[in-house]
């Protein structure tokens, strides 16, 4: 009965910790967010892209309208889309995520010197991605087309940046519409760099590595990569179309901060040894995964 309790109250504890842990990110990403907003987006006239575009257009047409309330209000659809094809947690997540994207619009303000036009746009795409990027780290998101993002992404492998850039044509022809092609085309420059800081924060930093290799020496790279990598190994059984031999396949996934330390062992090894190293668009497994679990 004890180890029982014991074992509760560890579960319990590190479910807090997630929980927390979660939040903090959600915290830090709206947050960086804010900053791009208040500080970049809104004093140049600059549209944003999703749901924070929509709400910055309806500001900019009746300026009383807060964007944090424009932002809060119009995420409401949504959230039945990410109750629905997501999950509770994401959800759950979602709801307070959003709750504090739009408090942080509100109240962090923080003034950008910057005056080129250009540079402003690079400079909030880069601010914007990573927040959006250190949210999406969490088990939630900031709501918006996140929530859509997240769900294509876990439905059809699309990735998050791409369906955040498909999303924003619509309110980009809207912008070109109401203001002018300037600010839409700005916005654009935004935007692309938003989208692939926000692949970067998400799946660029823990990208993985596919490594073949085709080597006489094969029972040791595969023993070097078990020991000191601690990776798993494949062997696929080959043919050489040329010679007609048979021939073992290596094949393992690996961190890219491991590529180094695997084309060192094999050259070492053997320097002759056949290789192939791909990257991969995404990851799913034990250990070796690098996709966020929403």
């Amino acid at each position: 009965m004890a180890s029982i309790i014991s074992s509760w109250r560890a579960a319990s504890a590190k479910s807090m910790g997630q929980i927390l842990w979660n939040l903090v990110l959600i915290i830090m990403g709206s947050c960086i967010c804010a900053v791009a907003i208040n500080g970049i987006l809104i004093p140049r006239g600059f549209v944003s892209g999703g749901v924070t575009g929509v709400a910055l257009i309806f500001h900019y047409i009746i300026p009383f309208l807060p964007v944090s309330v424009l932002y809060l209000l119009f995420n409401v659809p949504l959230f039945t889309m990410g109750w629905k094809y997501v999950g509770r947690r994401f959800f759950l997540y979602s709801v307070a995520g959003t709750a504090i994207f739009s408090a942080a619009v509100e109240w962090i303000v923080v003034p950008i010197p910057v005056q080129d036009p250009l540079l402003c746009a690079l400079l909030a795409g880069i601010i914007m991605g990573a927040g959006n990027g250190i949210i999406l780290r969490s088990a939630g998101s900031s709501g918006g087309t996140d929530i859509i993002s997240v769900m294509v992404q876990t439905r059809f492998s699309v990735r998050l940046g791409n369906t955040v850039l498909a999303f924003n044509s619509i309110v980009l022809i809207a912008a070109a519409i109401l203001f002018s092609l300037e600010i839409a085309l700005y916005t654009l420059v935004y935007i692309y760099v938003s989208s692939h800081i926000l692949d970067l924060v998400v799946t660029g930093l823990s990208q993985r590595k596919s490594v073949m290799i085709i080597s006489k020496s094969q029972g040791e790279i595969i023993i070097r990569i078990l020991k000191e990598l601690n990776r798993g190994v494949t062997v696929i059984k080959g043919r050489g179309a040329y010679s007609g031999e048979p021939t073992d396949i290596i094949y393992t996934v690996i961190a890219f901060r491991e590529l180094a330390g695997v084309k060192r062992l094999i050259n070492r090894i053997d320097p002759h040894a056949f290789v192939v190293i791909s990257d991969t668009a995404e990851v799913m497994g034990y250990r070796i995964g690098n996709q966020p679990h929403w």
